[in-house]
């Protein structure tokens, strides 16, 4: 909801008990595909004798320092730096602040995260003139906010996420609607003459997504600015900490763009999938989008914004809220694996072309229900939603017809040599942003068809791409 005009970082380690605990479920899951092993065994490939749970008092430290005594009052025995360095021989690629916040850092009150955030936060100007029926020539603007998706510091350039509603109004005769005069503003850096001008290089009204650049910008170079470091959708759960960082207007007759500040507001997800029709007053277009629910703050100028998890990492990109009397706190949020499967399409197809458009795999088939359940997660101690997903309707001229049968049980499809679970009813669409046209050449289904396992494989071309509006 873009609001018109006239209209030394606290990393926080947790000593004692709370540490062992946090580190202990750090020790039961994997390492993100960033180190082989665990920070326990890499311990032991330093010299540590004992169990993990010897291992784990040891960094108690008898005093509650954490490490400080070791085991038995003997200095530590698992040293951070050698841990460090050992992860990066087996394969940790970042940096030592990475290895903290990865693994032996917990956001006790979402400050790091937070402040992670900001970094990665614009706020959207845009402006422009309309003629009026009567011949008038009139200036509008509106500020939303962004999210830093992409960055290059040496070169000043960036890619930045909004909404689309937040650079498009109808009643302008420019191309496509989208306002001519854009401009982004870092946070810290908002005020009128730290503007810097981006340009709109494509996007999806009906997924209300927008991909914003800008080049050369010596703010951008000088700056603490960071891309947002970007979450997986499967790891959005209910009840998990949300903070959406944007810059709501206070008032709706701001005099200076300057007056307008990104903040930040914090809240749980309140639903981590769900269907929302949202209207375009302007032009009375409304549009069915899955969105996140959240009950953090989310007022106008929010639009466009990034909501982030406890972790500071994207999840989503705020777009709108509920508004009625009888309703309190619900916001929403487009999902980041739609919002990152457009940026990458623009990024990849748009920059520099002539076309705007955004194009996705259209496979011609709807998915049915056949079952739902919750299932609790011991090592995460959350709490997921399970669904049995079948093929429905198959429209004419489906590239699946005659491979695929109505009734079939989608377990999985594999494609470019990444294959994705389907165990929700978005799990199939989302996993399909990634498919890329002209690259993309074959799917493959793992399913159940009157009780038999199988694969389907269905070839794909690039007139299979269909553009989206």
């Amino acid at each position: 909801m873009p609001q018109g005009n006239n209209m030394k970082k606290r990393q926080l380690f947790i000593i004692s008990t709370v540490l062992v605990f946090v580190l202990l479920c750090v020790f039961l899951v994997a390492c993100d595909g960033k180190a082989g092993k665990s920070a326990y065994e890499l311990a032991v490939e330093q010299g540590f004798e004992g169990s993990l749970d010897e291992w784990l008092d040891s960094l108690k430290g008898v005093d509650g320092t954490d490490g400080a005594d070791g085991r038995d009052g003997a200095d530590g025995v698992a040293d951070v730096t050698q841990l460090y360095d050992k992860a990066v021989q087996e394969g940790f690629d970042g940096s030592y602040l990475d290895f903290l916040n990865s693994y032996l850092t917990v956001y006790s009150d979402s400050q790091v995260a937070a402040n992670v955030a900001l970094l990665s936060a614009v706020k959207v100007y845009v402006s422009d003139y309309y003629t009026s029926y009567w011949g008038k020539k009139t200036e509008i603007s509106a500020i939303g906010s962004g999210v830093i998706y992409k960055l290059n510091k040496d070169t000043g350039s960036a890619y930045i996420i909004t909404n689309y509603h937040v650079v498009y109004n109808s009643n302008l005769t420019s191309v496509g609607g989208i306002y001519s005069d854009i401009e982004v503003f870092l946070y810290g850096y908002e005020n009128d003459d730290q503007a810097i001008p981006a340009k709109y290089i494509g996007g999806a009204y009906d997924y209300d997504v927008a991909i914003l650049k800008v080049e050369d910008s010596d703010i951008i170079k000088n700056s603490g600015a960071r891309a947002a470091d970007v979450a997986s959708g499967k790891d959005i759960v209910a009840g998990s900490t949300c903070i959406a960082v944007g810059n709501p207007a206070t008032s709706s007759n701001f005099t200076s763009c300057s007056d307008i500040k990104i903040s930040v507001t914090q809240g749980v997800v309140s639903v981590d999938s769900e269907n929302v029709s949202v209207g375009d007053s302007s032009t009375g277009y409304t549009v069915s989008t899955r969105v996140i629910r959240v009950d953090a703050a989310i007022n106008s100028g929010n639009s466009g914004g990034g909501l982030y998890n406890a972790k500071g990492q994207l999840i989503g990109i705020v777009n709108a809220k509920a508004s009625s009397t009888s309703i309190e706190n619900m916001g929403y949020a487009i999902p980041v694996d739609v919002v990152t499967g457009i940026a990458d399409y623009a990024i990849a197809h748009c920059d520099g072309d002539d076309s705007r458009y955004i194009k996705k795999l259209y496979l011609g088939i709807s998915g049915v229900i056949n079952s739902s359940k919750s299932v609790y997660d011991v090592a995460t101690n959350t709490v997921n939603v399970v669904e049995e997903i079948a093929v429905g309707v198959i429209d004419e001229g489906s590239l699946v017809i005659g491979l695929l049968q109505e009734g079939d049980i989608l377990n999985a499809v594999e494609f470019d040599g990444n294959k994705y679970a389907i165990s929700r009813s978005f799990s199939l669409p989302d996993a399909l942003w990634k498919a890329k046209a002209g690259a993309t050449t074959l799917l493959k289904f793992y399913l159940t068809r009157d009780g038999e396992d199988m694969t389907v494989d269905v070839a794909v071309t690039a007139e299979n791409f269909v553009q989206l509006k």
